[in-house]
């Protein structure tokens, strides 16, 4: 049997009472969770000496909450598996909790938080645990409303587990049709121990990614999927709003022959004072 947690249950009957606190009392996970939050927070760019309302999806028992609380950060958390939650309630911890299938979306009012962290959850959604359950609808689902319940400076960082190059490629596809620029930075891409993969997400526009830990130089498959920030998955299409996609558009108006004003050197322009 696959050692990876996802491939032997859905996550609520997997992560049951025992589990639940066996995952919680095991010194090398609280270790991995701890680091693995902190670089989130690395990658989430928050203003200094302030604090931020951040959502902590797939919050399990809440072992990167606490984290986020000595960081000086609120945070609300959601998960599926209720014992995880009943865990994170004995443990006295800071944040609100909340029982959600993210693959259902996120049940957040739209701009609440100023940022997004998730360790070790994301990867649950190519599962179709269910016969209802289709990955690329949950995804879209999933990220659709997280890109409505943060603000529009925000970030939204997940440390995940993918499995081939597929997965890196539906994530991708689906937060960039959700709204969002982005891609994913990939921490000592040579290693075959320390590598971890982040999915950094901006939804305040184009951005350049944080630089990976462990190279000098950005890794191919992190460039690969970064390259989606500019043009947001379109392939062979002119940027929206660029001179080629207004005189493409003009001439699409003329063949449906209606009124358009001709081209002129000004055409697609950008005129002084306008953004």
């Amino acid at each position: 049997m696959s050692k990876r947690p996802e491939h032997q249950a859905p996550p609520e009957v997997f992560y049951n009472d025992e589990e639940a606190r066996k995952y919680t009392q095991n010194s090398r996970i609280i270790e991995i969770q701890g680091q693995m939050t902190e670089r989130c927070l690395e990658l989430l760019l928050l203003p200094e000496d302030s604090s931020c309302l951040l959502l902590d999806i797939g919050c399990g028992s809440g072992l990167s909450g606490t984290v986020l609380e000595e960081n000086g950060h609120m945070w609300i958390g959601m998960d599926i598996s209720s014992s995880m939650l009943d865990v994170a309630v004995e443990r006295d911890t800071e944040g609100g909790l909340v029982l959600a299938d993210m693959g259902e979306g996120v049940p957040f009012r739209a701009g609440c938080f100023d940022g997004a962290v998730s360790v070790s959850a994301i990867q649950w959604l190519f599962n179709a645990d269910k016969k209802t359950h289709n990955p690329v609808k949950r995804l879209n689902k999933f990220f659709t409303t997280l890109y409505s319940s943060l603000s529009r400076s925000a970030r939204a960082v997940f440390q995940f587990y993918p499995e081939n190059e597929k997965q890196l490629e539906l994530l991708t596809t689906q937060a960039m049709k959700a709204g969002f620029y982005g891609g994913v930075v990939i921490d000592y891409p040579n290693s075959a121990k320390a590598k971890k993969f982040f999915l950094v997400l901006m939804t305040g526009g184009v951005g350049p990614l944080p630089q990976a830990l462990g190279t000098e130089e950005p890794d191919s498959l992190q460039v690969k999927y970064a390259k989606r920030e500019a043009t947001k998955g379109i392939r062979g299409k002119p940027i929206k709003n660029s001179k080629d996609w207004i005189l493409e558009k003009k001439e699409r108006r003329r063949k449906q022959g209606k009124i358009t004003k001709p081209d002129t050197k000004y055409t697609g322009r950008k005129r002084s004072g306008r953004f």
